[in-house]
């Protein structure tokens, strides 16, 4: 059986589901981004102690469709630049109809009902909140980065970052008290 957790978007997050689904035993094969795959059918009862205990940890079992589709989208886009080696050179609304098996205008206009913005703005969140990490840790010049995260040009990464942020990359990297990145779960 499948349930789906809205919010779960990271290491940290599929840990805290481990953690609570192993208070409550309830034996699983899978836990990923947005989904976990139980051995068996959980109980009425489970669930809500399960929906109550990850409320507390900021996490919430998705039941209508709409939210489940919207929750797997984003999770595919946090894959795709979060945790990929390199942002693939790939369109984007084949590379989301592949993957969740919908025709891109459905996705982006369901996407853009429930979220109020685009899936392509919601990338670009995604991309300049990666650049950000990027040049934390300061091992990439910005040349590397913007090959990195497939940007067509320095340029087009620096104006795209200073539109999303209101800083240039370089300033960003300068100043101390704005270092702080946002969690990806607050992204929409």
């Amino acid at each position: 059986m499948k349930i789906h957790i809205k919010y779960m978007v990271s290491l940290r997050c599929k840990l805290a589901v481990k953690e609570e689904l192993d208070k409550l035993k309830l034996k699983h094969t899978t836990i990923d981004l947005g989904e976990v795959v139980l051995k068996k059918n959980i109980h009425a009862e489970d669930r809500e102690l399960l929906r109550k205990a990850l409320l507390k940890k900021g996490l919430e079992l998705i039941d209508d469709k709409k939210s489940l589709l919207i929750e797997r989208t984003k999770n595919v886009i946090i894959e795709l630049v979060h945790y990929a080696e390199k942002y693939p050179k790939v369109n984007v609304s084949e590379y989301l109809s592949k993957e969740l098996d919908y025709n891109y205008t459905h996705l982006a206009n369901l996407f853009s009902e429930v979220t109020g913005t685009t899936i392509v703005n919601y990338i670009i969140l995604n991309k300049i909140e990666r650049v950000k990490e990027l040049l934390l840790y300061d091992e990439l010049s910005l040349t590397e980065i913007s090959y990195l995260m497939e940007y067509s040009s320095v340029s087009h990464l620096s104006n795209q970052f200073k539109k999303v942020t209101g800083l240039t990359p370089t300033y960003f990297k300068q100043i101390k008290q704005y270092k702080k990145r946002i969690q990806l779960e607050e992204l929409l």
